[in-house]
């Protein structure tokens, strides 16, 4: 988990969680999610599946959560929330080189985490329809001044990659990039790290996937003939990771195998029968719940009960997913640069709930990936 991540207070004992109906949610206070880390949020969604139990099972789940308090640390300087039963989460995968992450391979381990996966998740009102779009890590931006959960401040820098949001400054420098760029409110925010991803794969069981060509990246321990596979965890890791081993080895390429896989996913959630079997109904909602750093309006099985039952109606059918309108950088092509013409398309369209257009990526830069993962 990253460092600044907080443990929320375990709710008094013999108080039991309050029942909802079906699909309905808390509003939420007006805050300030990540698949991967769409990850992170079909481990939300994996959360819900846990919400019936009570007593000793529901403060342990509790007491896994950890979650940073977004809305304190950037105040009131943000964009209005917008009021139109739709929702906006950024979701992230935390990088980190470190501790037990290390030996999952991925680059040098000095101690820094990064945000190599970003996607901010529109749920559209009613919630059953998404749209996600994917931010290139190798975006140059223009990041704002931000303050972290800690207090620190930190000064604002031109033309540096948008991960450097995170490794800067954690949580709330990203969330602050991101509505930076995009001028809408993120209302959640969701991260998961490399070993709460591989054990939530492990837990379910695997991911069936089928490779049209074979993928092999020493760099991120994935070796795949093509045709069919059910990914373990670690296998799950390195095709969400890897650059090198399929397509032109760019950042655009993996965040489409990235998407592919996100849908298989999904789907195979959808499908796990974990409500006849008790233990790996546990030992998911165990996993998911460690795996994840909220925002602190989501920080109880509670308020994530009720954030995952709003999503439960949506499957990859209805999920629309897109990358960032970008163009290569002409003085560095390991880099991209935002369209901001057919970016605000996706913005706008985000923020008046309605559908993405096709213009708005259309001849943008795409990587070489697409196709090569398949449910």
């Amino acid at each position: 988990m990253a460092a600044e991540s907080t443990q929320p207070a375990i709710p008094e004992p013999g108080t039991a969680p309050r029942r909802r109906g079906k699909g309905r949610r808390r509003k939420a206070p007006s805050t300030g999610h990540k698949a991967l880390r769409a990850t992170a949020w079909t481990a939300a969604g994996v959360v819900v599946l846990g919400g019936a139990g009570a007593g000793y099972l529901y403060f342990k789940l509790n007491g896994n959560l950890h979650s940073v308090d977004i809305n304190q640390a950037l105040g009131a300087d943000r964009p209005t929330k917008i009021d139109n039963g739709s929702e906006n989460i950024l979701v992230l995968g935390s990088d980190t080189r470190s501790g037990k992450n290390k030996k999952l391979g991925g680059g040098t381990d000095d101690g820094s985490a990064r945000s190599d996966t970003a996607m901010i998740v529109h749920v559209y009102k009613g919630h059953k329809q998404a749209s996600v779009v994917s931010i290139p890590r190798d975006t140059l931006v223009d990041r704002p001044q931000c303050t972290d959960t800690k207090g620190t401040a930190h000064p604002a820098a031109s033309g540096v990659m948008f991960n450097e949001a995170y490794s800067t400054g954690g949580a709330a420098c990203a969330v602050k990039t991101v509505e930076s760029i995009t001028g809408i409110r993120m209302d959640h925010y969701l991260e998961v790290d490399f070993e709460g991803f591989q054990r939530l794969i492990d837990d379910l069981g695997g991911v069936q996937v089928t490779t049209t060509r074979s993928i092999k990246d020493p760099q991120s321990h994935l070796d795949l003939k093509a045709g069919p596979h059910t990914l373990d965890g670690e296998q799950a890791l390195g095709l969400v990771r890897t650059r090198h081993g399929v397509g032109d080895g760019s950042d655009l390429g993996r965040i489409q195998l990235q998407q592919a896989f996100i849908k298989a996913l999904i789907d195979q959630v959808k499908h796990v029968g974990v409500l006849t079997n008790p233990k790996k109904l546990y030992d998911l909602a165990d996993t998911a719940t460690k795996a994840v750093t909220t925002d602190s309006d989501l920080g109880s099985v509670n308020s994530l009960i009720d954030f995952a039952s709003g999503l439960k109606g949506i499957s990859s059918s209805h999920m629309k997913m897109v990358t960032m309108p970008v163009q290569y950088d002409p003085a560095n092509p390991n880099r991209v640069l935002l369209e901001k013409t057919k970016a605000q398309l996706v913005w706008n369209a985000l923020k008046n709930d309605r559908p993405i257009p096709k213009s708005a990526t259309k001849g943008t830069a795409t990587g070489e990936a697409k196709g090569v993962v398949t449910g």
